[in-house]
This record gives C-alpha cells, structure tokens and sequence, in this order.
C-alpha cells in the first residue's frame, strides 16, 4: 500500500509540473525580444506601438505587437528590456567616407573645390594606405554604431578592406570601389582600377550584410569612357552604382559650358542613371533634372551639414519628394561634416529646407525620419530587407533613451527624434538579430585600440601636409 501511495504522488507530481510547464511549452521560440519600449515601425501604416515588443529569430523579424502580445506568444533566449526607449528601425547612412575620418578637420572653411583639389587629394597621395583605410574605416564604423547608424553607403579606397572591417564589426554596408580618372591610392590605371573591382565583387557575392558596388567619382572625374566602363561593370554583375551627382556650382558651370546641359542630363545621356544608381547630394538640379532622376529610377542622397559647411548649397527635398523621389539622408565623410550624426543630419535638413523655404511646414519630423530609415532603404534600393520593422526583414534596430532632461517629456515621438535627441541618447544597436552595441558598450570593436590608432595617424597626416603631395 505505501509503494501504491508513493507511486500516486509521483504521478500527480508529474502531472502538476506538466501542466505548469504547458504555457512555456505552446509558446514559440526566437533568439531575442525587445520589449517594454516605445515601438516606431516606419511600415506604410506608420504604426507606432506604445509598450510594444519585437520577436528576432535568426537575422529576421519574425513578430511586432504588444509587450503583453509577444510575450503570451514568444520565449526568447534574450531579452532586452527597453523600458523608456523608443525602439526603432536603424538609421541609414546614405553617403560616407568612412576612412575619412582621420582627415576629420585637416581642411576646413573651404569651397569644394579648394578643398579637395589643393588640400584631400595630395594628403589621401601622401597618406593613404590599406592599412589607413582599415583604421580609418573602424574609426568612422566606431562612431557611426555608437549613433545608431545600422546601414551606410561608402565610397573609398581599398574598398574590400573596407568591406572586411565593416563585416567583422557587424554593420551592413554597400561599399563602392571608387573609379576616378587619376592614380588613385589603390590602383594606378583604369585597368588595375577595374580588374580590383571586379575581384571585390565577386569576394563579397551573397554576403548578408555586405553588398559591393562600383563608385564612379563624379563627372567632373570620370571622362565619359571611365563613367561608361564603371557603368557596364557594375550591371554585368548586377551590382549598384554610387556616384557624386550635381553636388557643387563648379560641377553645373562645369557641364554647362564643356557639354552645354546640367550635370544629370549629362549622365543620362551617356547611359550612367538607372535604378541600380545612388546619388550623393543632388543639390543642383531642375525640374527636369528632377523628372529625369524619378524616370530613371535613381536614389537620392541629401547631406544636409556637409552641403552646408563647403557652401555647396541647399538641395530642393521638397521638390523631389513631391515628384516622387527616393530620397535618404546622410553624412558625407568626416573630413567634410566633421561627424557620423545622423541626430544632427535629421534636424538641420527639417530646418535648412524650412528657412531656405520660409516655411515652418516644409519637410515636418515625421517625414525626416522616414528619410532616415525606410526612406533611406528606397535610395539605396534596399527597402525590401531594410529601414522598416516589418515581419520578414532583417532585424537591424536601436533602442534610443528617452529619459535625460532633453528627453523629457516627450509628446511627438517624431518630433523628439529630429529636434530633441541626439546620437548619444542611442544605447543599444541590433544588426542581423546581433547585439554590436550593448547598453552602450562596444561588443564588436576595439574602441581604445581605436581610438589610440587615430591620434598616431594625426601625426603622420600633420607631418605630410608639412609640404605639397607630389603627383
């Protein structure tokens, strides 16, 4: 009788831990929730969930809804609890020069055109190499990820290099090889130019978070062949084309007086536009420039601080987007902004486009946001993977801090994110469903090694710009 007894107990036992067992046991497993936070989605509804959560698994987006929703439904192996955050898609940075940023103040308070031709050409002959592109480039990521950029757009030298450190700090990146008529840094004639490319290519084929592309300079670099070779081989392997389009007045007097049409015309008409391009800046341009970019299916980039800081001018958003526009925000390299912050890029392109305007409706929050996120994903011809938090696409996200005293209090979510906010509010990036900065602490990066390497640069750059670069 007591071994009938203890065999009963055993059994309710069993029963009792099953059952309690079984709310676990229905719900679904992902890797990572982040919950309890202030959701802004950037979907077409615009959906913005407040005490909202996001279920990861893998490098995706498998679940958004409520914090009380997700977690009837999901069990994570992580979660982050974003108790007084927005959460939000990452930012995307449509142009850099990621390298650049141990150039960060060599040439300031100079046109364009002074800028590069007496003073970033002859120090990038003098200076760079591979390895000033690697440490260069983790410097520019370092910042960039510390301010909730997910994404960016590059174009540089030693672009696989480029490509390499982007992939070991766990950032995404469309990474242009630059193609400029010059000797370059990297490749000394058009045909080393192009056989480099191409390798890196075909190195970086499939990569999830890098995609390769060629980068023709600008047509004030590029002959009409250069921009047409560049072209053909980056359609060959179905790769995008990023290139400087009507950035300065130089280039429009430029094109006008040596092709007699604005620098856009020139480019369709030698067959460089298309859907598969990105164009940085954009400032100068017509209607018909304008319909000509929306024909072709071109992306946009405006870079708000950089266009201002050279004098190159304002470009006209608001036109664009009215004619339908892909349209993105970004920083341009260190060397010309002389920062990675795209906080300060969103508030100074709603309030550049207004006083250039003189009007206090033109390019509201909510739309900047959008240039910086999905908007952004559409320039670079990626929206399908990234710039929303949507189920299916990749979960690169941010969680910002809300609770400093500039934070608070908050009544526009979109309106706090353009004119209250700042990169540094920024306190944990997801990329891929991967953790690269965790409640402000760098999990991919060397930040002291960094930022050690940078100031022993500093005085090797100081010391070339002692006398003019040979050429």
């Amino acid at each position: 009788m007591p071994r009938f007894i203890s065999c009963v107990s055993v059994f309710i036992c069993s029963v009792v831990c099953l059952l309690a067992a079984l709310p676990t046991l229905a719900k679904e497993s992902v890797d990572l929730v982040v919950t309890n936070g202030t959701v802004i989605t950037m979907d077409a509804q615009r959906r913005v969930i407040e005490n909202g959560a996001v279920a990861v698994r893998g490098d995706s987006i498998v679940a958004l809804g409520t914090s009380a929703e997700i977690g009837a439904q999901y069990a994570a192996g992580k979660t982050i609890d974003a108790h007084g955050a927005i959460v939000m898609p990452g930012l995307i940075n449509g142009h850099a020069h990621a390298a650049m940023s141990l150039f960060r103040g060599v040439a300031d308070d100079l046109s364009l055109d002074d800028w590069l031709k007496k003073y970033i050409f002859p120090a990038e002959a003098r200076n760079v190499t591979e390895e000033f592109v690697v440490w260069g480039t983790r410097l520019g990521i370092l910042e960039m990820l510390r301010g909730g950029i997910t994404t960016y757009a590059d174009m540089y030298y030693f672009e696989d290099a480029v490509a390499r450190v982007t992939k070991e700090a766990g950032m995404r990146g469309v990474l242009g090889e630059t193609i400029i008529d010059f000797p370059a840094p990297d490749n000394q004639t058009m045909a080393q130019a192009l056989e480099y490319t191409q390798k890196f290519m075909d190195h970086w084929k499939g990569d999830p978070l890098i995609v390769a592309a060629v980068a023709p300079h600008s047509m004030y670099t590029c002959s009409a062949k250069t921009l047409q070779d560049a072209a053909a081989l980056a359609r060959k392997n179905q790769a995008p084309i990023l290139i400087h389009i009507a950035e300065a007045p130089f280039e429009l007097q430029l094109s006008r007086e040596k092709y007699g049409i604005t620098p856009v015309g020139y480019l369709a008409r030698e067959g460089v536009l298309g859907p598969d391009v990105v164009g940085a800046h954009c400032v100068w341009v017509d209607q018909a420039d304008i319909a000509l970019l929306v024909k072709f299916g071109v992306g946009c980039t405006n870079n708000p601080s950089s266009n201002m800081k050279t004098a190159a001018g304002v470009s006209p958003v608001g036109d664009m987007l009215a004619a339908g526009q892909a349209i993105g925000l970004a920083t341009d390299g260190a060397a010309s902004n002389n920062n990675q912050d795209m906080f300060e890029e969103m508030d100074l392109a709603a309030k550049l486009q207004k006083i250039t305007r003189m009007d206090s409706r033109a390019l509201p929050a909510e739309q900047v946001v959008e240039m910086a996120t999905i908007g952004g994903a559409r320039a670079i011809h990626m929206e399908k993977r990234i710039g929303s938090l949507e189920v299916g696409k990749k979960a690169d996200l941010i969680l910002v801090d809300t609770t400093a005293p500039h934070a608070t209090p908050m009544y526009n979510v979109y309106s706090q994110l353009v004119y209250a906010l700042k990169a540094s509010d920024v306190k944990t990036v997801v990329i891929g469903g991967k953790m690269v900065m965790d409640d402000r602490r760098m999990t991919t990066l060397d930040e002291p090694a960094i930022l050690a390497k940078a100031n022993e640069y500093k005085a090797q750059i100081e010391k070339s710009l002692a006398a003019p670069a040979a050429r």
